[in-house]
């Protein structure tokens, strides 16, 4: 303890008599690497740790196995509490069947039911549909363009097709002849089995082997990638105004200018007939793109 007659360090800090700068700007103490070094530093039990693993594995495989079979039993009761097939009560057959069946050919002007049904009745579902293709293509060509990056070398094809005497020729017959049947399923899609569907699978197939047979470069030359975006984003466009057109004049019972026209004539049923073009063209090129970036990576 300090006496009364002497000043204490805090008396004299405050009158000027203490200098703690100098103190204060020194530098604390490094601790030398040594000492870090020296300490040990903390291990893990890995025995401790691969049995946590191992039980959190058994029990993921135990609630996975009960997740299952839960879904399978609620599965199973359901399928046997469904009425039997082609009973009166199930539930499938009510009065939107009926009307198909018996009313479609007299609204829609199409003699084949199915495509009255899912491009007037159901024409919203089929859009959905044509934009999950459109979606399909945009991410594999997110995914799968390597434009500008470093292309993967493909080994070049063992057998020039373009040179043989056989696949030649025989190409050159048949690929008319497939563009040619893809186009007639497309136009007669509402008057018999076919439409945009299948028969813009057709034209894709036609395609795809002229890439094959030709070269992936000679089929870049004719079906340009913007020509491709062009013509799918066109279908769309195409089929969102003309459905529009139709949902808005059906919703407000307004006349509309488009007939169904006389049913079994090629220029009937409406919009039925260009919007089978539009779905196939939309299938056709995503089809063929899905086969070229697959192929090389970019169309």
């Amino acid at each position: 303890m300090t006496t009364p007659s002497e000043p204490s360090l805090v008396q004299l800090w405050l009158h000027g008599g203490l200098d703690l700068s100098e103190q204060l700007q020194k530098e604390a103490p490094q601790r030398p690497a040594e000492d870090d070094d020296r300490r040990p530093a903390p291990r893990r039990d890995m025995g401790l740790f691969n049995l946590g693993v191992h039980r959190s594995l058994r029990l993921y495989n135990v609630l996975a196995g009960l997740l299952c079979g839960v879904l399978a039993v609620l599965m199973l009761l359901t399928a046997a509490d469904l009425p039997p097939y082609g009973s009166d009560t199930a539930p499938t057959v009510n009065e939107v069947a009926r009307r198909y069946v018996e009313q479609g050919t007299e609204e829609t002007g199409a003699v084949n039911t199915v495509a009255g049904m899912i491009l007037d009745y159901r024409a919203f579902d089929t859009l959905g549909e044509s934009f999950v293709l459109f979606t399909a293509m945009c991410a594999v060509t997110i995914l799968l363009n390597r434009s500008g990056k470093k292309r993967w070398l493909r080994q070049p094809d063992m057998v020039d097709y373009a040179s043989d005497p056989i696949v030649a020729p025989m190409c050159k017959f048949l690929i008319p002849v497939i563009l040619v049947f893809g186009i007639y399923i497309l136009l007669n899609g509402h008057l018999s089995p076919g439409g945009g569907f299948s028969g813009g699978s057709i034209l894709a197939a036609g395609l795809m082997l002229f890439a094959m047979v030709w070269g992936d470069s000679a089929a870049s030359a004719v079906l340009r990638p913007r020509r491709l975006q062009t013509v799918v984003l066109c279908s769309l466009g195409f089929y969102c105004l003309a459905k529009s057109y139709s949902f808005y004049t059906g919703a407000n019972h307004l006349h509309s200018i488009i007939s169904p026209g006389t049913p079994g004539r090629i220029l009937s049923a409406g919009l039925i007939l260009p919007l089978n073009v539009a779905v196939g063209f939309v299938v056709c090129c995503t089809m063929y793109s899905f086969y070229m970036y697959f192929r090389r990576g970019e169309l």
